[in-house]
This record gives C-alpha cells, sequence and structure tokens, in this order.
C-alpha cells in the first residue's frame, strides 16, 4: 500500500532524479567558467518554472501537497521532460488512493485473437498492465518466445528480456532495449503505484538481474511507441524489424505491438522463412514448430 507521504516522496525523488540528470546547455542556461555541478541546481529550477526555491525545495523533499497542472507543465518545460516524462510527472502528483490494490485480470477480446492470427507474416502480440503479455501469434513466439509454454506468471516482457539468458542473445543492443523496457515498467508504476503484482515483480527483477536496480533506481521513464530492433535468431539468423505500439481503444492498459522488416531486405527474407517455419504443421498435423536445418 503507498501512502499520502510515499506518493510525494516519490514525486520528490522523480524530480531530484530528472534535476540532476538534465544539463544547463540542454535546457538553454549558459555555464559559467569551473561549474562543479553536471546536474541543474534547484534555484535554477525553479526559476525556469516560474516558481518560489522555497516551494520547489519544499516539492523535493515531499513537504508539499499535490502542485497545480499548471506548475507540473511548467516543471516539465524546466527539466525538458519528454511526453512520457511529463505523463509520470502528473501520474506521481496525482492524489494516492492510499490502498492496497486487488490484481487486475485482463483478457485480450476473440475478435483481436482472430486479428493476431491473420497477421501470419508480421509478429504481433498484445502486452497490458506491468507488461504482462496477455496474447500472441505464432510468429512472434517463434521470433521472440513461446509465451504460451510459460506459467501464467512468467509470461511477462520485460521479466523475460531481464531474467532469460535466450533474450540476452536475441538481441544485440540487449543493454539499450533492457533499461528502457525498465523505464516502461517504471512508467507503469506511477499510474498503478498499488498494484501488488508490480511490486513482486519488481522484487524479483531486483534479486535475479544485476543491473535492474541501477535502472530502476535511476527513475527514468520510456513509453514505446516506435521504432526500430536489431535480432540475431538462431534459427534464421539477423533480423531488423519495426515496430509500432497500437493502443486497444476500449480497452484500459491494453497495447498490440507489431514488428514488420523492409519489403525487399534480408530481414523481409528471414521473417518470411520464420513464418513458413512457425506455421508447418509438421508430421500427424502437428502444428508444433520445427527447425528448418533439421532434416
Amino acid at each position: 500500500m503507498t501512502s499520502h507521504g510515499e506518493h510525494r516522496r516519490d514525486l520528490g525523488d522523480f524530480l531530484r532524479s530528472r534535476r540532476a540528470a538534465t544539463s544547463p546547455e540542454a535546457v538553454g542556461l549558459p555555464v559559467a567558467p569551473g561549474r562543479r555541478v553536471a546536474g541543474l541546481r534547484r534555484e535554477e529550477v525553479a526559476r525556469l518554472a516560474g516558481v518560489s526555491v522555497d516551494y520547489y525545495t519544499r516539492l523535493e523533499q515531499g513537504r508539499h501537497a499535490s502542485p497545480s497542472g499548471a506548475v507540473l507543465d511548467a516543471l516539465a518545460r524546466a527539466l525538458g521532460l519528454d511526453p512520457a516524462g511529463r505523463a509520470h510527472l502528473h501520474d506521481l502528483a496525482g492524489p494516492s488512493t492510499a490502498r492496497h490494490e486487488r490484481p487486475v485480470v485482463q483478457r485480450v477480446r476473440p475478435a483481436v485473437h482472430q486479428l493476431l492470427d491473420s497477421l501470419r507474416d508480421h509478429p504481433a502480440f498484445v502486452v497490458g498492465r506491468r507488461t504482462d503479455v496477455l496474447a500472441s501469434n505464432a510468429l512472434a513466439r517463434a521470433l521472440l518466445t513461446d509465451w504460451d509454454a510459460l506459467p501464467p506468471r512468467r509470461r511477462n516482457y520485460v521479466r523475460w528480456l531481464l531474467l532469460d539468458p535466450g533474450a540476452r542473445a536475441l538481441f544485440p543492443d540487449w543493454p539499450v532495449l533492457a533499461a528502457e523496457a525498465v523505464g516502461t515498467l517504471r512508467l507503469d508504476a506511477g499510474r498503478h503505484p498499488d498494484d501488488p503484482l508490480l511490486n513482486a515483480l519488481v522484487g524479483e527483477l531486483t534479486i535475479g538481474c544485476p543491473e535492474f536496480a541501477r535502472w530502476w533506481s535511476d527513475r527514468r521513464v520510456h513509453e514505446r511507441t516506435h521504432g526500430t530492433k536489431r535480432l540475431h535468431h538462431r534459427v534464421v539468423g539477423d533480423v531488423t524489424i519495426h515496430f509500432e505500439a497500437l493502443v486497444l481503444a476500449g480497452e484500459d492498459d491494453q497495447t498490440l505491438f507489431t514488428y514488420s522488416a523492409e519489403p525487399g531486405s534480408a530481414s523481409a527474407d528471414n521473417l518470411r522463412l520464420l513464418s513458413s517455419w512457425a506455421t508447418d504443421p509438421g508430421p500427424a498435423g502437428s502444428r508444433r514448430p520445427r527447425d528448418p536445418a533439421t532434416p
């Protein structure tokens, strides 16, 4: 359960971490020779945001009630926050329910399952709260991991990415992707501070992944909207994919991720090969994937 005091401390910790990570040059301030502070000073943030130094100090120290939306927007501009950081700031400053949330069981609509299955040439999957993987198609399971074969509590994208050795081997840029994924989890924690399943996941990751504690304490947030990823698949080799995150209307906290490769590229050829492997019915009508390198 998150108390009101803890909620305000989270806001202060986030402001302090972003202030320390923001250089004066990034927000248009001159840098005096011999300056020893890498980030911004409190008085600099206060001046940029148009608030008093005392007021800002009390925010950082968790000694002030929730600030107004206008003040939060001014602080976001002063700290150069991106849209995800701005949203996280507002989440942390909102009123805390100060109660223990009941775990939410999310389900994917049948029509969305049908859509996933129809995307035979594109890996696709639905992610919910805490980055839980709620549904996936055959090509996504062949490219990443077989989510359906995992126990329900382990069907979580960040958990897989940080704790599964196969995930580290799959992504050449694993440290960057993993740190961003932790930022996505941090964003979810701001929206749902009293989620017991999320708190349990954070504890598991803290114990199981040496890098997690550092990324989590950094308090950076990240929202996956679109981008590019490089993969090295054990069967088909190198694949570069473009991903899009599509929020499912009418469903709280459900996002459809689709992957695609540049038409005519080697990556597209490799995805096509993987698709034929993933959908090969195999002997006796079984739909178990068969390694194409196996005779």
